[in-house]
């Protein structure tokens, strides 16, 4: 099996095996020394880096925008689901918003929780004037925040 390694993956001692990948800027975010003794083992014993294609990042951030999610997905959010699809492999993960459009793009998700995340749709919403938009910020209406809901 192939499965992409989000960063929480490196945050506790989990397992996993098969072709394992993940991405440059994972590696870039583990920083304690726990975390970095483990990336560190998991690249002795084949750990693959690959760097997400400009496309496909597109296509993830496509996919995060029907759920919602757009503003909530990190740059290395959308590198691991890019890899993932690229790779054909599933992911693990316990972020919400990666495992949500990760459900959109058809990309299997291995929960590091011990439950999975279920799809959510958003809208967004004025809490002035309670008019509905595309996206979270300011209300071009009334200037009051646009804040996200779950439909």
């Amino acid at each position: 099996m192939r499965a992409v390694l989000d960063s929480s993956f490196f945050f506790a001692d989990y397992s996993a095996e098969g072709e394992l990948y993940t991405t440059s800027s994972v590696i870039d975010e583990i920083r304690d020394v726990a975390s970095r003794c483990r990336l560190e083992r998991r690249l002795a014993e084949g750990l693959e880096v690959r760097i997400a294609q400009p496309h496909l990042r597109e296509s993830v951030l496509s996919g995060a925008s029907r759920t919602g999610d757009a503003s909530r997905l990190s740059p290395t959010d959308i590198d691991v689901l890019a890899v993932a699809l690229e790779l054909g492999a599933s992911v693990y993960t316990d972020d919400f918003s990666l495992e949500n459009v990760a459900h959109t793009l058809a990309v299997p998700v291995i929960s590091l929780r011990e439950r999975m995340a279920q799809p959510i749709r958003w809208k967004f919403r004025c809490s002035g004037c309670g008019r509905y938009a595309r996206i979270e910020g300011e209300c071009p209406i009334c200037g009051a925040a646009v804040k996200r809901k779950r439909k």
